[in-house]
């Protein structure tokens, strides 16, 4: 019930125009931000932008032809545009700790990390590993960089963790006993719904482990109900001049989905406080299945050993 009445302030905000636009003087010349997913919809955008401050943005993306197309219009809109590109496929752990290989070869830190990149209602599918395609994807894929890109991380001043997750994440379960959702459990909102929810508990862990005196903060989101590539599995569902009618209506653009990614990266008021979901540029509080500290740990212990990270790039259990 608490999704219906959700999504309905989401869109009723999106139709009359309340959302919220950031704003910041902020200048970011010198800092390096990473952004999966970023050839496209609200991390193409949220790449523009911060580029536009100054920064210089490592693009994350699995089609390089699209991650050169993306990179085009950022530097059509921004002449000064400092960009690179490198191939990342999340469904595949090999290419993720290629990827972190790679950014450790030419960076000395990271002081952005946006872990935007997802899929959403795909058919039964599994990763390169053998896993669910979107638990593999949107968590597992993440959840290595992240930690993989953790020395990096140390290493700026001050940085941020920015998790792009759904509202979706309030009927989202782990699925322990079967985390693949195999033998006909499977639905494709279902498991989308798991993943979202493992983003935030993902974001609410590390803070935990990292630690209060940490030079690192984290952050998951809601970016909105956006038009964007994400929603074309759903899209046979519904007559595609409908889908066109109800997007240009209901739903928000790229841009303004890009604001809470922003506001997590760069707002200043929320420097320390870490391990927090975020909407519409605010602060919401979260369900109860996302603040159990026992789902969250065991969520970790099994992503761990699901990823076969090495011991010492493990943050132990405060």
């Amino acid at each position: 019930m608490y999704l219906i009445w959700d999504g309905a302030k989401d869109l009723a905000g999106n139709v009359l125009h309340l959302r919220t636009r950031f704003v910041t003087n902020k200048r970011l010349d010198g800092q390096v931000v990473v952004i999966t997913g970023a050839n496209t919809g609200i991390g193409r955008e949220t790449a523009l932008q911060l580029t536009s401050l100054g920064a210089k943005v490592i693009m994350g993306c699995r089609d390089l032809n699209r991650a050169g197309s993306a990179a085009d219009y950022i530097k059509a809109n921004n002449k000064n545009a400092v960009l690179s590109v490198i191939q990342l496929d999340l469904s595949s752990l090999e290419s993720v700790r290629e990827f972190a290989k790679k950014v450790s070869e030419t960076e000395s830190r990271i002081d952005i990390l946006i872990n935007n990149a997802g899929i959403a209602g795909i058919p039964e599918q599994r990763t390169t590993d053998g896993f669910e395609m979107h638990f593999g994807t949107n968590h597992l894929g993440h959840f290595l960089l992240t930690l993989l890109l953790l020395p990096l991380l140390r290493s700026a001043p001050k940085a941020r963790v920015v998790s792009v997750s759904s509202s979706f994440y309030l009927v989202g379960k782990i699925h322990f006993d079967n985390i693949n959702l195999s033998d006909g459990a499977y639905t494709n909102w279902k498991a989308y719904n798991q993943s979202k929810l493992a983003n935030v508990l993902f974001s609410r862990e590390l803070a935990k482990r990292l630690g209060a005196n940490s030079t690192i903060s984290t952050y998951s989101l809601h970016p909105g109900v956006i038009k964007t590539d994400i929603g074309r599995n759903y899209r046979p569902y519904v007559v595609k001049g409908v889908y066109n009618m109800i997007g240009r209506l209901l739903f928000l653009t790229p841009r303004m989905g890009a604001q809470t990614s922003l506001y997590c990266a760069l707002e200043d008021s929320i420097e320390n406080k870490s391990g927090f979901y975020y909407q519409d540029c605010k602060r919401f509080e979260l369900s109860p299945i996302a603040m159990d500290d026992t789902v969250a740990e065991r969520l970790w212990d099994l992503s761990v050993d699901l990823v076969n990270l090495e011991e010492h790039l493990n943050l132990p259990s405060s």
